[in-house]
């Protein structure tokens, strides 16, 4: 029992995004599969199209919920170089659901909607790890990552980024030297 304790203890912050990352999914995904239906099923849109235009809806939710509600414990990046980054992203995210459904509806030939709701399933949990990981990598920082410089859009200024590497290898000149 102390064990399970122990590391949950351990993991308890990770249990916990990916609780809340997962539920902001779970609703992403309805909205996703609900505007696709009623487009592709509906109303007759292609299907590569009602993807693309549920997922864009879907997005636009998902980016809010999970900056004030997943990852609101990381730094803030800045909305618009957070926002583009999410973006951008789930646009290679839309791109690997696309691929899957664009085989079974082109390649495959299964045109029913039954297909179509298989094809986005698959290539929406494939899409799904790579957001989840892209973003914990790029768009929500880690508490304990220096500052984003606006101008560059990456971690840290060039004159502190210059200052530490100077000061790094002085230290790893001193510690050669030591032992």
């Amino acid at each position: 029992m102390s064990f399970a304790v122990d590391l949950y203890r351990r993991f308890a912050r990770l249990i916990h995004e990916l609780a809340k990352f997962g539920s902001v999914g779970a609703i992403a995904f309805v909205i996703t599969m609900g505007t696709a239906n009623l487009l592709h099923g509906g109303l007759g849109v292609g299907p590569l199209s009602s993807n693309a235009i549920a997922t864009v809806i879907a997005t636009t939710f998902a980016y809010f919920a999970n900056r004030y509600w997943t990852f609101r414990h990381r730094d803030r990046s800045g909305l618009r170089r957070e926002y583009t980054l999410f973006f951008l992203l789930n646009a290679i995210g839309l791109v690997i659901t696309e691929l899957f459904i664009g085989f079974t509806h082109y390649v495959l030939d299964q045109r029913s909607l039954i297909a179509f709701n298989i094809a986005q399933i698959i290539g929406t949990g494939v899409a799904t790890l790579f957001r989840y990981w892209s973003y914990k990598r790029w768009v929500f920082l880690p508490p304990t990552m220096p500052p984003v410089d606006p101008h560059t859009g990456l971690p840290g200024d060039r004159s502190a980024t210059a200052k530490d590497s100077t000061t790094a290898n002085h230290s790893i000149a001193e510690f050669t030297r030591v032992h």
